[in-house]
């Protein structure tokens, strides 16, 4: 029977207790708090079964710690700075058990159960269990430098970090459980309809012989993404990240939970720079958590005249971040290998105007593989953007925080990244969970046809510029106009190959005839290419000596036997009042040259230092030009 006023007492008995022992267990009081409180949400959405079997509190127990040690995992260099010298030294200790022996130490102390109790929440058998309590007994007084009959009172005193915890009421704990099997519900019902439809199927094929389900790849009229409860019940939403392990993601920031469903209403378009509702179009299910970042800022406004002005202060709450988490589930590695591919090259090739890729990173220790991108967009409200992807065994895990504060550093979103792999880690589909992650500057993913150019993605934003950029089509570069009259380069005769060329314009502004970035790329024997590259050197300079007229500032020049990049700043004068700037870039990777040419115009351009980091992508890029070495 479903007891409001039964389940409330319970609630208010028992939740102290628990939350004592999970953090005995595990040493994080976020991870504990939010297991504990889910755990009684569950039990309240199971209420008649767990009443029945008359024992609610072991229940609940098993779920909390449960949840806690999965929630604590995908967290495994947290360490809570603000407890005091001798809980920490508590933590320590037990932190030098085994699982079973920490276990079973916290329940003996601080738990009502008796020892053949413990035995089976631990699972061992009996004797078993005794002989790890003493071990663990023993080993904990000892590095604690405690008597063992001590023992039990230096884990009370665990509570008192405890102390003050505020818990949601019963009856928002009940809404939640409510809320909970009103979901199972559909989903359910989802599923038995689409069972009666499979089961509909069988009948009609009246005397035909049975198909094997290894033949049968999908039934007609039904796909897995949208026909089917599959995509709904896949994934688990306790493996989603929670509230609590969000703030890594910017000091200051409440975190709130806005929405976790299975991603088939709508379009589907969750993210910055997504393509498709899914990565997978073929995978057996999906789960997306959004959440919302605030702050408490103070803002100003005045009022009135001279001496009757006033200045009236306002608290108010600012969205400063959102986040999303999305993990896809494959029907085989191969396919998870194919959508991890594609998620990532959402961002490596961001198709959002106004979008910017400033750098990419490998990560190594989360999962099987995985990567992190940081981008920036030059929208009305500037906003920074940190992506990471990885695999682990089926599963592509995704994470997105979009700022328009603090931007989120690499190292910050691969430990982000970290923390979702390991709350899916033992979950179905799942492989390799994560470590430490270990980040690393990578070269960009090869973007375009053909890779080896600069792309859209690759440019910065340009004051006065009216909607995004738009590159023309590659081209054989017949005509160089990434060349400046100093230096005349032409990348036409004999040895050359895949010699092309592509422009970046804004074609929203109109009458605009001398703006624009173009590049220009070829390949050629290795000893052409250096002294290619030295001849425009020369030129450029021998033009500053030349020409009263020209001015030569140097912004960048690096040299080296395999991979050299010049940047200028150049000023040529074309009549008394009329003097062109114009910012050129000459570059080798091997055996692959590229010139890069940009000139301001009317309003419109961009910092030198953007422009030399469009050099350096141009760089990083031209190592993917088909016939480089």
């Amino acid at each position: 029977m479903r007891s409001p006023e039964a389940f409330d007492a319970f609630y208010a008995e028992t939740r102290d207790r628990l939350l004592l022992e999970t953090y005995a267990l595990t040493g994080d009081i976020p991870a504990s708090r939010t297991a504990v409180r889910d755990a009684f949400s569950v039990a309240w959405h199971h209420w008649p079964k767990v009443v029945r079997l008359g024992a609610p509190e072991a229940w609940v127990r098993t779920h909390a710690h449960s949840r806690a040690l999965h929630r604590h995992a995908a967290r495994p260099w947290h360490r809570d700075r603000s407890v005091d010298d001798d809980v920490r030294a508590t933590l320590d200790a037990l932190s030098k058990l085994t699982g079973p022996e920490r276990k079973t130490l916290v329940l003996s102390s601080l738990s009502p159960l008796s020892l053949s109790e413990i035995a089976r929440e631990v699972g061992l058998p009996r004797g078993d269990t005794e002989q790890a309590l003493q071990r663990a007994t023993s080993r904990f007084a000892m590095a604690r430098s405690v008597p063992s009959t001590d023992v039990r009172l230096v884990l009370d005193a665990l509570r008192e970090p405890l102390v003050g915890t505020r818990w949601p009421r019963s009856t928002i704990v009940r809404r939640t459980g409510t809320a909970r099997r009103r979901t199972h519900a559909l989903v359910g019902s989802v599923a038995a309809i689409a069972a009666m439809l499979v089961a509909g199927s069988v009948v009609s094929s009246g005397g035909a012989e049975p198909s094997s389900l290894d033949q049968e790849t999908a039934l007609p009229g039904i796909t897995l993404r949208e026909g089917s409860a599959a995509a709904a019940v896949a994934i688990d939403p306790d493996s989603l990240l929670g509230e609590d392990q969000l703030a890594r993601y910017g000091r200051g920031l409440a975190w709130s939970e806005d929405e976790t469903s299975d991603n088939l209403e709508g379009d589907g378009l969750v993210m910055p720079c997504q393509q498709t509702r899914f990565a997978d179009p073929k995978g057996a299910g999906a789960m997306v958590r959004s959440f919302t970042g605030t702050a408490e800022v103070v803002k100003k406004s005045r009022s009135g005249k001279g001496k009757k002005a006033r200045t009236t202060r306002t608290r108010v709450t600012e969205e400063r971040a959102t986040a999303v988490e999305f993990v896809e589930m494959s029907a085989d590695a191969r396919r998870a290998q194919a959508a991890f591919e594609t998620a990532r090259g959402w961002y490596a090739a961001c198709a959002d105007s106004r979008a910017q890729l400033l750098s990419t990173d490998a990560v190594s220790r989360v999962g099987d593989e995985a990567t992190v991108l940081t981008l920036r967009t030059w929208t009305k409200t500037p906003e920074r953007i940190a992506v990471g992807v990885a695999r682990t065994g089926r599963l592509t895990v995704t994470t997105l925080v979009r700022s328009t504060g603090a931007p989120v550093s690499a190292r910050t979103a691969a430990a982000g990244l970290a923390a979702a792999v390991n709350a899916t880690c033992g979950s179905p589909g799942a492989g390799s969970c994560a470590g430490p992650p270990k980040v690393r500057t990578a070269q960009p993913y090869p973007v375009g046809r053909p890779a080896g150019l600069l792309a859209a993605v690759d440019l910065p934003p340009v004051t006065g510029a009216v909607g995004p950029w738009v590159g023309t089509d590659p081209e054989r570069a017949r005509t160089n106009f990434a060349a400046t009259r100093c230096d005349n380069t032409q990348f036409t005769g004999k040895g050359l190959k895949h010699t092309l060329t592509r422009t970046f314009l804004f074609p929203a502004k109109k009458k605009v005839d001398t703006f624009g970035l173009t590049q220009t790329v070829a390949t050629m024997q290795l000893r052409k290419a250096r002294s290619f590259v030295g001849d425009v050197r020369n030129r450029i300079r021998q033009c500053g000596e030349a020409n009263l007229g020209t001015s030569v500032g140097t912004l960048i020049n690096r040299q080296g036997k395999d991979v050299e990049l010049t940047v200028w700043d150049l000023g040529i004068e074309i009549s008394d009042n009329r003097t062109i700037q114009f910012w050129m870039a000459i570059m080798r990777d091997g055996n692959a040259v590229s010139q890069v040419g940009f000139t301001p115009a009317e309003g419109m351009t961009m910092t030198r230092d953007d422009f030399s980091r469009v050099a350096e992508r141009a760089l990083e890029r031209l190592s993917d030009l088909p016939s480089a070495r």
